[in-house]
């Protein structure tokens, strides 16, 4: 035979490895320790390594047997001393021998040899046999030999090198593959690194696929498979990372196919058949030299039997998070079914129903791969498996519905939702799944709320009404909150319940279900009612969303079907509308089942569009008074009703929609209040809907108004009755004042302005004209006064009666003429008529005068609210004095007498109303003021002055300087006793910044502002001359709030009201010390006396000094801040 001449490459790779191998065997074959040549060793080796792996990346085909098992001999010298070298080198050895099996032995490596590599391979991983301390291996070196033993037994399959032709190798071979095997199971299920796992699992799949001999792969069945869903089953499951667990169905797939398939055990299936008797011998026999398994029916029935246990353990991943772990264990159960279908026929049920809980619609199937549609038309049994499993799921699923795990009711749900769609694939018509499913749907919804704990919402009982304009898509307003299944713990719960709703069955059965349910409606009470109700109307969605016109109109059949559809759609709308109209506070109704009408009643107004407008005469009023409920859920339900059902009947807003049908909502709301059916959401209705339709629907309101008067009289002595009342009152006081037509008819729209303005100076011109004005003024009076006094006159004044006559006459036929002579006209004084006041004006003088009866109510909140509506209506009242005046004198007492009020904040609101009463009446008021003032409103002021700096001192800001304060004569008379002025001299002198009260020889008296003597007087002490305390809260104290507020009040007093002398002066000590920071006040003080205001102000040295003015002839004393000044009286 011919010698084939060796490539230049191969020639040169040899040289090369020849460079690193005669060094390597050198140092190897050295008798001195090894250890220290372990360096030297380890180099070399990673060289060689290192040559090998190239020449594999760039030209792998020179790389042959005779090459390999050069490199091999000093490996191998160096393995038979390994355990005197560090682990580093034996890890180095183990790599090379995975490369050179690979790329160089291949398919030709001898028995002997591949024997002796798998021993070593397997007692480096589990030790020898017998060993009883094993070396301790790094994670890579392990890594590395499973790697290498993977590729090992690769090469011994190619090579037959696994069932060798002789005996005794195969005696040999059989019982080292055995304790492998074992080796691989033990670092699978023990926890070692994932990276050795999945080395493992790599081995042990090569080694099933590469073993041709079926008996002795079933000799490794039972360890293989009970290993393998050991780690696939808890509680090794949860401590498993996801790529093994993917890696390990993956194998058992590979193992149990290459076992068990049909084809592999087709002499079994035909002896199976053929006999038809029950073997006496389950157990799994072997022979007792071969170590093989004795293959027949009865070892394949124990198999069987065996391994139906541990995928019954296995597939309970179907409800594992990971997308690829169920992908991997549907690629198991699809493969079972279709390679073992015959073999593992006792599997067949639950290979099934995992296939169905795995089947994913939204996956993108290949046509390349089975799936179990496929298998069921090539296996027709299969369909009996499917409705077995689909009808257990249904009758089981109210008793999942029980459970407190939310993730094992969703996946019965996405179960049944999965099997209905399969059954639906596969034209499976069954009317027991049919009837079965309407009970198992109502039980599982009845089961789910019952378990429901009722979330703790609060009560927000100033929720504001949303009102949607133009533009608003009704999605974006039809935002139900969930009535059933509201925990936030639930929304993935009550999603997979949607779902399955919408897909289940089509349109036909959906309806046929819905009519099922409304069966259940009428004949039941409680959950079972809601549950019932709840699901038509969401069957009856899904009919509407799943309909298709082009369906409509190719099949003839959808009309009786469409015909159904609607007699279903007006009966559980006639029972919402019955439901919404029997709304009673008194009743103790689910406010679900409410709830549900109003969403049902939402949906008819979508579909309805326009013609849904006659219907609005029966429920708008009922969905209002939901607004009203003390349910806040309830209340949002209806809000989002009413968002819904305007746009839908062609209403720009909600506001739009209340008033085009505000008169029979007002006759519905008047009728309840006439016959005394009140309840506070028949209030709370009348308030929206003034709130929303604004000043157009007041002139409407006079017989509501009028049953709410009654209603008052009746039920005066219910303080939270009557506070609800007022409450509707004050809406309409608030919106009646918007009114552009509150005026009087005809009137012109004047505001009315009481304020007072500080005279003009018109120059030396205006002194000369009233100079002028006088002197003619008393000339006219001298005459008058210098005539005779005349007698009785002779004869009648004016003329005759003809003439009287004919002068009516005259001026009758002369009243449209112009130029008519001024002196004609003043000559006849004739009354003109009073004009007709707006209804709405009298609406509003009605509920002004009625707060006068109540504003005595032991009710805080509602005094103070009735003020508040004072304080709102009297500016509008105000252009008609000759009915609003009258109502300020019936309205005086019993506002004036709240300043006096217990709650502070009731007297902050008598502060307001009283001071609108002042913009609004103006000096009508004048005489009450002095009258009050003299009487104890003087005292009042003064002592909400002196708690104010209680109050502000307590925060830290008392002691200081001591502000001066001017006094007069009525401001003495006001905070010292009266013997003080008993002196005979009227001179009284003005304090400067450092005065005391002393008396003088001659009679006056010197008062000086020293703290002692100001805080002797509580009218004249300032707010921070008080001691100081800590703790307080200052000016957020209630006192300074109540004196703030009558700081206001005496504001709008000077500003609006006149007042005299003495009062003003008085008014002026209480508030100087604010008159420097508060322009408003002293504009007002300024506008009455200017001269003293700025004498107060100079006397506490806040008027800047002026330079004395320089005249020859004439001296002038300097101006000095806070000087005493003398005032001498006539």
């Amino acid at each position: 035979m011919a010698t084939v001449e060796p490539s230049p490459q191969r020639t040169e790779f040899f040289k090369r490895l020849k460079a690193v191998c005669v060094p390597l065997i050198q140092l190897v074959l050295r008798p001195e320790d090894k250890s220290s040549d372990a360096k030297e060793i380890l180099r070399l080796l990673e060289a060689l390594l290192g040559l090998w792996t190239a020449q594999v990346s760039q030209d792998a085909s020179i790389l042959d047997e005779k090459l390999a098992n050069y490199v091999f001999f000093p490996l191998s010298h160096l393995l038979r001393k390994q355990d005197q070298y560090p682990m580093r080198v034996i890890e180095t050895v183990i790599s090379l021998l995975g490369t050179l099996i690979q790329h160089g032995w291949k398919s030709r490596v001898s028995s002997e040899l591949s024997q002796q590599l798998l021993l070593f391979f397997s007692f480096t991983l589990g030790g020898a046999p017998g060993q009883t301390q094993k070396r301790e291996l790094p994670e890579d070196t392990v890594v590395e030999s499973y790697r290498a033993l993977t590729a090992l037994v690769t090469t011994m399959g190619a090579s037959s090198a696994i069932l060798p032709p002789s005996s005794v190798a195969k005696d040999k071979t059989i019982p080292a593959m055995g304790h492998s095997v074992t080796i691989m199971l033990d670092a699978i299920t023990a926890g070692v690194p994932p990276l050795v796992q999945l080395g493992a699992l790599q081995c042990l799949q090569a080694v099933f696929e590469v073993t041709r001999d079926n008996a002795i792969l079933a000799q490794f069945l039972p360890g293989t498979v009970s290993s393998l869903s050991k780690i696939l089953s808890p509680p090794l499951q949860q401590k498993t990372q996801r790529r093994v667990l993917v890696r390990s169905l993956e194998v058992l797939n590979k193992v149990l196919v290459n076992v068990l398939a049909d084809i592999k055990v087709r002499g079994l299936l035909r002896q199976r058949e053929a006999t038809r008797e029950p073997q006496e011998t389950p157990a799994i026999p072997t022979t007792d030299t071969r170590f093989r398994v004795e293959l027949n029916p009865s070892w394949l029935k124990a198999t069987a039997a065996q391994v139906k246990i541990a995928l019954s353990s296995v597939l309970k991943l179907r409800s594992h998070e990971s997308e690829d772990i169920q992908s991997a264990l549907k690629r198991l159960c699809i493969s079972l079914l279709d390679e073992c279908h015959s073999s593992l026929a006792e599997c067949r049920s639950i290979l099934v129903e995992s296939s169905m809980m795995l089947e994913d619609e939204d996956e993108a199937r290949s046509h390349l791969q089975t799936s179990l549609q496929d298998l069921v038309g090539v296996y027709p049994e299969l369909g009996d498996s499917i409705k077995s499993a689909l009808y257990n799921w249904i009758t089981g699923l109210p008793r999942v519905m029980q459970s407190n795990d939310e993730r094992i009711k969703q996946l019965a749900i996405r179960s049944v939702l999965r099997g209905t769609r399969m059954a639906a694939s596969l034209q499976m018509d069954s009317a027991t799944l049919d009837d079965s499913l309407g009970d198992a749907l109502r039980d599982s919804v009845v089961a789910l709320v019952k378990n429901t704990k009722p979330s703790k919402v609060q009560d927000d009982a100033g929720l504001e009404l949303t009102i949607s304009g133009a533009g608003t898509s009704i999605a974006e307003m039809g935002a139900y909150s969930p009535v059933l299944l509201d925990l936030e713990g639930q929304r993935a719960t009550r999603g997979e319940i949607a779902t399955l709703i919408s897909n289940i069955g089509s349109p036909t059965q959906q309806t046929k279900l819905a009519t099922t349910m409304l069966a259940y409606v009428r004949d039941s009470e409680g959950v079972d009612q809601i549950a019932s109700y709840w699901l038509a109307f969401e069957l009856l969605k899904s009919t509407y969303a799943q309909s298709s016109g082009l369906d409509d109109l190719l099949d003839f059949s959808s009309l009786d079907e469409s015909r159904s559809q609607e007699q279903v759609f007006q009966e559980i709308y006639d029972f919402s509308a019955s439901v919404l109209s029997a709304h009673s506070d008194s009743a103790s109704t689910d406010w679900r089942l409410e709830a549900i009408a109003l969403e049902v009643t939402a949906f008819a107004a979508t579909r309805l569009k326009s013609d849904f407008r006659p219907e609005l005469i029966d429920v708008l009023y009922p969905i209002a008074a939901f607004l009203g409920s003390q349910n806040p859920q309830l209340r949002r339900h209806a809000i989002t009703t009413l968002n819904i059902i305007a746009p839908s009947c062609g209403y720009d807003s909600v506001s739009e929609l209340i008033v085009d049908n505000a008169d029979y909502m007002v006759n519905s709301v008047s009728l309840r209040l006439n016959t005394f059916d009140i309840s506070p959401a028949s209030t709370k209705v009348l308030t929206m809907m003034i709130r929303l339709t604004g000043p157009k629907l007041i002139p409407f309101l006079d017989d509501v108004v009028a049953a709410i008067f009654a209603a008052l009289d009746n039920y005066h002595g219910y303080p939270v009755f009557v506070e609800n009342l007022f409450s509707v009152l004050s809406e309409v006081v608030t919106q009646g004042v918007r009114s552009d037509m509150l005026l009087l008819e005809g009137a012109n729209s004047q505001a009315v302005d009481h304020k007072k303005r500080r005279p003009e100076s018109r120059g030396v011109t205006g002194i000369l004209d009233t100079l002028k004005r006088r002197t003619e003024r008393a000339e006219r009076e001298t005459e008058e006064t210098a005539k005779s006094v005349l007698g009785h006159p002779k004869e009648p004044w004016g003329p005759d009666k003809s003439q009287a006559k004919s002068l009516l006459n005259s001026l009758d036929s002369a009243g449209d003429e112009d130029g008519e002579d001024g002196e004609d006209e003043s000559a006849l004084v004739v009354e003109k008529p009073k004009q007709a006041t707006t209804p709405t004006y009298s609406l509003l003088t009605r509920v002004l005068s009625l707060t006068q009866h109540y504003l005595t109510s032991p009710t805080p909140t509602l005094r103070k609210s009735l003020l508040d509506l004072v304080s709102t209506v009297s500016p509008a009242l105000a252009p008609d004095e000759n009915a609003f005046l009258p109502l300020v004198n019936n309205v005086w007492p019993v506002v004036i007498s709240r300043l006096h009020d217990p709650e502070p904040f009731v007297a902050i609101a008598a502060c307001k109303a009283l001071a609108a009463l002042c913009s609004a009446a103006g000096d009508f008021l004048a005489s009450r003021f002095k009258t009050e003032w003299s009487s104890g409103l003087r005292k009042w002021f003064a002592s909400a002055r002196s708690e104010a700096a209680k109050a502000r001192s307590s925060s830290g800001g008392g002691g200081g300087r001591v502000a001066a304060t001017i006094i007069t004569k009525t401001a003495m008379r006001m905070s010292t006793p009266s013997h003080v002025f008993a002196g005979g001299s009227s001179r009284i002198i003005i304090p400067g910044r450092s005065a005391a009260v002393d008396a003088t020889d001659d009679g006056r008296f010197m008062v000086q502002s020293s703290p002692a003597a100001i805080n002797s007087i509580p009218s004249l002490s300032a707010p921070s001359s008080s001691l100081s305390h800590s703790g307080g809260l200052g000016r957020f104290a209630q006192a300074s709030q109540v004196w703030e507020a009558a700081v206001g009040l005496l504001g709008a007093i000077v500003t609006y009201v006149w007042v005299d002398d003495d009062m003003f002066d008085e008014i002026l000590a209480l508030v100087v010390d604010l008159v420097p920071r508060n322009g408003a006040l002293r504009e007002a003080l300024e506008a009455l006396n200017a001269d003293a205001v700025w004498l107060a102000l100079y006397e506490r040295g806040s008027v800047e000094s002026k330079a004395s003015p320089v005249l020859e002839g004439f001296a002038f004393a300097p101006m000095e801040a806070g000087r005493s000044v003398v005032v001498v009286g006539s």
